[in-house]
């Protein structure tokens, strides 16, 4: 069972670069392990219309889907504590204006 954090846009989400460096510049190191049900490498980055990531920040793996306005941020029930913090911290990098 998974627990997720949902984000709503009203305009468009950001892309996948402008996540990846409001996580970087918060210290996260993000390693990309698939796009779209297939294997990918770590320092590879998704089309435009990219629909599920699944990635690590070096603890678990976090499952993003993108549906219309939304960037849904899942993880399973048992995730530890440090892959729950990366779950937020991929969220707020999802949600943030800046």
């Amino acid at each position: 069972m998974g627990m997720e954090r949902t984000i709503t846009f009203s305009d468009e989400p950001p892309t996948w670069p402008s996540i990846v460096a409001k996580l970087t510049a918060a210290g996260h190191a993000v390693q990309m392990r698939m796009i779209d049900n297939m294997p990918a490498f770590p320092d590879e980055e998704p089309d435009l219309g990219w629909r599920e990531l699944r990635v690590s920040l070096g603890a678990g793996m976090i499952t993003l889907r993108h549906d219309a306005n939304q960037i849904r941020v899942i993880v399973w029930g048992n995730a530890d504590g440090t892959t729950l913090a990366h779950q937020e911290a991929i969220a707020n990098a999802c949600s943030s204006d800046s």
